[in-house]
């Protein structure tokens, strides 16, 4: 039976991918100097301002207000026509230290474990599926590719008139639910100068952009587009909308296509189990499918703030498994260390390296090394479940 799925992702200049940007930056600032550094960073922009706020305990000084304007300024609003100018916008920083209640929950030896425990309670899920070379869902994949490309197009100044703010939304028909067949519907919003016509924009958009970024086999007469369909995209970024940290946890997981724990990721340490074990439970699923034992895998794991091993595991096949999702259970407790230390020593998430997740998703990335995208466990995986290595 056939079906339609939908999946969207908005650009780097969109006014909630601009906070994610900006809680990451901070973020990666506090661990370049101080990797135990404790951070949990919000922040909220409109017309003209900033405000980050939230809790920061490190050892490294930080600029805030210069981190702020670099990121706006790198992203390209850089005059208030854009829809704010970062070299001159108010910033307000509002931080102070993490509260100890929490911190000795996450200290080992603190707290009423001995291990080092989880920052909050929570529920995460990680994913993946033989659908992509990405091994991920088609839809969240081509919402992804088009935003890049259109930022590409932006940077470069080949359609000079586009500005930073975009969203990109696909349709695809599937056969069944491990097998996309086309491309139904494009629908694509950017932000644009007061020069373009809605008729030249829209053919650059279809020729340049959307006939480039997805493969021509998927797209077919009876594919639709959607370009700016309300005919005018002048007025955006934070004066169009305000944005605001964590808004966007689809976009930044798998497009809708399984459920999301509901923590966000950006401006957050690896303490915080919202983040390193959503990105630990897609480390352990893309290594369970490329190892062969499944072809498609949900995760779910939850947490007790304070406690270190996850109260809960939970895995879901959709019957694509070679083994009882009870062996897959054995293997993942076998292979692969789930508590909070465990995670962090295993993904290197002490290390400055999220602010490049921020925009554009932080799963099915091929155009940066994360270490929850490596497929370094397969063979163990392959051991541990009884198959021939290699096969």
């Amino acid at each position: 039976m056939t079906f339609l799925f939908t999946s969207e992702s908005v650009s780097e200049g969109h006014p909630d991918k601009l906070c994610d940007q900006i809680s990451d930056a901070v973020l990666d600032a506090a661990l370049a100097g101080d990797p135990a550094s404790r951070v949990a960073v919000e922040c909220f922009t409109t017309t003209n301002t900033v405000i980050v706020g939230g809790e920061i305990t490190t050892r490294t000084p930080l600029d805030v207000e210069a981190l702020v304007r670099k990121t706006l300024c790198n992203v390209g609003y850089t005059a208030d026509e854009l829809g704010i100018d970062g070299n001159i916008c108010n910033v307000q920083v509002l931080l102070h230290e993490q509260s100890p209640d929490i911190a000795q929950g996450v200290n080992e030896g603190d707290g009423l474990y001995a291990q080092a425990g989880a920052g909050d309670q929570g529920l995460m899920f990680g994913y993946a599926c033989n659908q992509t070379e990405e091994l991920m869902p088609l839809p969240i994949v081509l919402s992804h590719r088009l935003v890049r490309v259109l930022a590409d197009l932006r940077h470069s100044g080949k359609l000079p008139y586009l500005r930073p703010d975009a969203k990109a939304q696909v349709t695809v028909e599937y056969s069944d639910r491990r097998t996309p067949k086309r491309v139904d519907t494009v629908v694509l919003s950017t932000q644009h100068d007061e020069t373009v016509s809605h008729e030249k924009l829209s053919a650059d958009i279809i020729s340049q952009l959307i006939k480039t970024a997805i493969p021509a086999e998927l797209l077919d007469e009876k594919t639709r587009y959607f370009i700016n369909p309300t005919g005018r995209f002048v007025i955006g970024g934070p004066h169009g909308d305000a944005g605001l940290t964590g808004r966007k946890i689809v976009v930044d997981t798998y497009g809708g296509w399984v459920p999301h724990g509901g923590g966000a990721f950006s401006g957050k340490d690896s303490t915080k189990v919202d983040r390193s074990a959503a990105y630990m439970a897609r480390y352990v699923a893309k290594n369970l499918v490329s190892s062969g034992l499944v072809d498609e895998l949900e995760i779910q794991l939850a947490y007790a703030i304070g406690v270190a091993d996850p109260v809960s595991i939970r895995v879901e096949s959709f019957g694509t498994a070679t083994v009882s999702e009870d062996e897959i259970l054995r293997v993942i407790k076998e292979a692969f260390d789930l508590t909070p230390a465990g995670i962090i020593a295993t993904l290197s998430l002490r290390e400055p390296l999220f602010a490049q997740t921020a925009a554009y998703g932080h799963f099915g990335r091929r155009d940066i090394d994360l270490p929850w995208e490596r497929c370094d466990k397969v063979a163990e995986i392959r051991e541990r479940a009884g198959l021939a290595v290699g096969a």
